[in-house]
């Protein structure tokens, strides 16, 4: 039997997770330049140790209601198709372990939120965690201009 452990954390009051081999690391808030004309889910970008990590606003990009954010807002700092970019959540929980028997796919009866970026849900107790799909989470579209974009605003942020 197979375990698998997970970053857990809550957005808009759901529990998500992604695999821990898939975070680099979790930040506080700081920060942002904002840049103009981005899609609405792009906070900004930031300056992370000589890097230029892109933010998404991880609440819009899932069709969320927006909320301000607080002293528990973070910052996971994740791989998204060999991208390094960084997620607003409202809360990191925990690292959680799952068996994969207690990985199910999506059901249908998922609501809220947009479900394309969703990989799986994972039985943890009596609770469930929904497993984002990093792979899907941008767009190829949205990958292309995101890469221009950085490329297009890393001599601005770093010299922030």
């Amino acid at each position: 039997m197979a375990v698998r452990q997970y970053v857990k954390f809550t957005v808009g009051g759901e529990e998500f997770g992604i695999e821990i081999s898939k975070v680099r690391e979790i930040n506080k808030l700081q920060d942002m330049y904002k840049v103009p004309n981005t899609p609405p889910f792009i906070e900004g970008l930031i300056n992370l140790r000589g890097s230029v990590l892109t933010i998404f606003n991880l609440r819009k990009r899932l069709g969320m209601k927006d909320k301000e954010f607080d002293d528990n807002t973070k910052i996971i700092t994740v791989y998204s198709n060999d991208i390094l970019v960084g997620f607003t959540v409202d809360m990191v929980n925990e690292i959680v372990r799952v068996n994969d028997e207690d990985i199910e796919q999506t059901p249908p009866a998922v609501v809220g939120f947009d479900k394309k970026f969703l990989a799986n849900v994972a039985k943890i107790g009596d609770k469930l965690m929904l497993i984002l799909d990093l792979t899907k989470v941008l767009s190829p579209e949205e990958e292309t201009e995101i890469r221009d974009f950085i490329t297009e605003n890393e001599d601005g942020v770093l010299d922030n």
